[in-house]
């Protein structure tokens, strides 16, 4: 990938993982979920650590009144950015499920093939 455009989000987060998925709980469910959530709490927490840098230094050197922040509301191309932004997010914290099905996908063959294989034969 070498242009920014060529950046697919959804390719990224179905990188597997070598080896094999640590299972903590007898559920499978529940380890994807578990998965899932610590995840997203480490993008939150990373989030939250520079949003704070960043208003602490926006506040400090004068550019930044807080309550500006509460206030503002984005225009349209601003939405579409975050959106973008949003979509890459999920992709990420919900790899792990991607990655499952992906698997289940390659392991079943469709309904639609079973049926013409036993119609056939």
């Amino acid at each position: 990938m070498n242009a920014s455009s060529d950046f697919d989000p959804i390719l990224l987060a179905g990188a597997k993982a070598k080896g094999k998925r640590p299972a903590y709980f007898d559920d499978p469910a529940i380890d994807r979920l578990l998965s899932i959530l610590m995840a997203v709490a480490g993008e939150l927490a990373v989030t939250r650590e520079r949003l704070d840098t960043l208003e602490r230094l926006l506040e400090a050197s004068g550019y930044l009144d807080r309550q500006a922040i509460e206030t503002y509301r984005p225009d349209r191309e601003t939405g579409l950015a975050r959106n973008r932004l949003q979509r890459e997010y999920v992709a990420r914290i919900l790899r792990g499920l991607q990655q499952e099905l992906e698997a289940m996908a390659e392991a079943e063959p469709e309904v639609e093939t079973v049926v013409r294989e036993l119609r056939d034969s």
